[in-house]
């Protein structure tokens, strides 16, 4: 068992994506059951990226999705780059052209990031009141999402969470602002006290090009500005971490 500190890590290997995405698949439909069932809805934020997307196709595909409580689930997104709703890029379109298309979802369900905004601070800050006007949650209380979904990048970053960004420093905010300078989007992000308060996690990571910076986070003292997966370690027991073959071909 792999272990952090002497703390167990829950992690489900799989033998390559395709089985990764069935079983991140599976997950999400079970927390979503349990969740309309104990707790009468299900609050979900997901994140974009390669890995997910496939998880998002066989979601569109399962008879088993679509007969949820659609009406009572409520659809978030982790990050969005700073592209129109339309673009190839935007985390939105990802959801929508893959699974949200096939749902029975209400619209007004859907909380999508305004990252085509010209003001990200101020669209971080109308996400921000999205949330809490859902949440029904006053200033300074943080939400506790049913389920967040996410990737991790081969620097290390999980959400849009770069490393050494101020993003990272955000204590206060529930979204905020990730600028770039150049070669790459700005993007809107939740905030790593919003990541933490989620009644679960689960980070999915797939490919060989993944498997140096998996065995360097699993292995290397916590340092979140350089790492920031290792915002995650103060609450690694409700994190599941669902990773291929490949991916954790260098794990012990």
């Amino acid at each position: 068992m792999l272990t952090v500190k002497g703390r167990p890590v829950q992690l489900i290997q799989v033998s390559d994506a395709e089985a990764l995405a069935g079983k991140a698949c599976d997950e999400i439909i079970s927390s979503a059951k349990e969740s309309l069932k104990t707790r009468g809805r299900f609050c979900l934020a997901i994140s974009g990226g390669h890995t997910p997307m496939r998880t998002f196709q066989w979601l569109s595909q399962s008879a088993e999705a679509r007969g949820l409580d659609w009406e009572r689930i409520h659809l978030f997104w982790v990050d969005e780059r700073s592209v129109p709703p339309d673009d190839q890029n935007s985390n939105y379109r990802m959801a929508s052209e893959t699974f949200l298309k096939t749902m029975p979802i209400p619209a007004g369900n859907v909380h999508r990031m305004r990252g085509e905004s010209k003001d990200l601070t101020q669209a971080a800050h109308e996400y921000e009141q999205v949330i809490r006007e859902v949440f029904q949650l006053p200033a300074g209380q943080i939400p506790a999402f049913d389920l967040i979904l996410l990737g991790m990048g081969e620097n290390g970053h999980i959400a849009s969470l770069m490393p050494n960004s101020y993003a990272l420093f955000d204590t206060k905010d529930l979204v905020s602002t990730v600028f770039q300078m150049e070669g790459d989007w700005s993007r809107l992000t939740l905030t790593v006290p919003v990541l933490r308060a989620a009644k679960k996690l689960i980070v999915l990571i797939s490919g060989a090009e993944k498997a140096s910076i998996v065995q360097t986070v699993f292995s290397t003292e916590a340092d979140e500005l350089k790492y920031p997966a290792h915002a995650l370690w103060p609450v690694l027991d409700k994190v599941i971490w669902i990773i291929d073959k490949e991916a954790a071909g260098l794990l012990p």
